[in-house]
């Protein structure tokens, strides 16, 4: 049951709260969880697959949990991927949080995965204010979204240290230039790093692996 129980403006603060708990359960279980936000359709989900079948070669075991708001579309295809995997439904909210997550992973086989991933319900402002616990995010953009994403949604950009551009084979049909996404992050967080990718033919995947730090050692 998803009730939270604390005066609205305590909400944020319990949230806080809660995430280091997860945190907590998941470094104590030797698993490391990225949490994966973006837009609907920007490739979240098949960025995922692509990024655990490298992990997998690699001798990772990867897990995922797929949050939205209703179905279990994502979850089957995690699950068809060979990935441990669970379904969380938000129902009505547009993000998940750390009481969600938290029930979550006590149900999870958190023993039989190294790394976890933590799919966001698909935009970009509901999710930057409630930390889930996870040791990195990753935001995912694509470039079917245009080149002003990262100007409408600064939030988000400034306080995530890797961002994944998507979809960049489409750049040309779309008239998007990638590398004006890469400026206006860079303006936002210098310190980030921005990958160009195509999750469907695998491009950038490899980089992107490096720049969150989940190669296997």
């Amino acid at each position: 049951m998803h009730d939270i129980r604390v005066p609205f403006g305590d909400i944020l603060k319990r949230q806080l709260e809660l995430a280091e708990r997860n945190y907590s359960l998941l470094t104590d279980s030797n698993t490391r969880a990225v949490g994966v936000m973006g837009a609907v359709g920007s490739g979240k989900t098949t960025l995922i697959l692509a990024l655990a079948q490298r992990l997998q070669q690699t001798g990772h075991r990867v897990g995922a949990i797929a949050g939205d708001v209703a179905g279990d579309d994502d979850h089957r295809r995690f699950v068809q991927a060979g990935l441990a995997a669970a379904n969380l439904n938000t129902e009505e909210d547009c993000h998940l949080d750390a009481h969600r997550v938290s029930h979550t992973l006590q149900k999870f086989p958190l023993a039989e995965v190294d790394l976890l991933f933590i799919e966001n319900v698909g935009n970009l402002v509901c999710p930057a204010d409630f930390p889930l616990g996870t040791e990195l995010d990753l935001v995912v953009i694509s470039v079917t979204e245009g080149d002003d994403m990262v100007r409408k949604h600064p939030k988000i950009f400034v306080q995530t240290d890797v961002i994944a551009i998507n979809k960049v084979d489409l750049a040309d049909a779309v008239g998007v230039d990638p590398q004006r996404l890469v400026e206006d992050y860079r303006r936002l967080n210098p310190h980030g790093r921005a990958v160009l990718t195509d999750a469907k033919s695998g491009r950038g995947v490899e980089e992107l692996l490096s720049a969150l730090g989940l190669h296997k050692s």
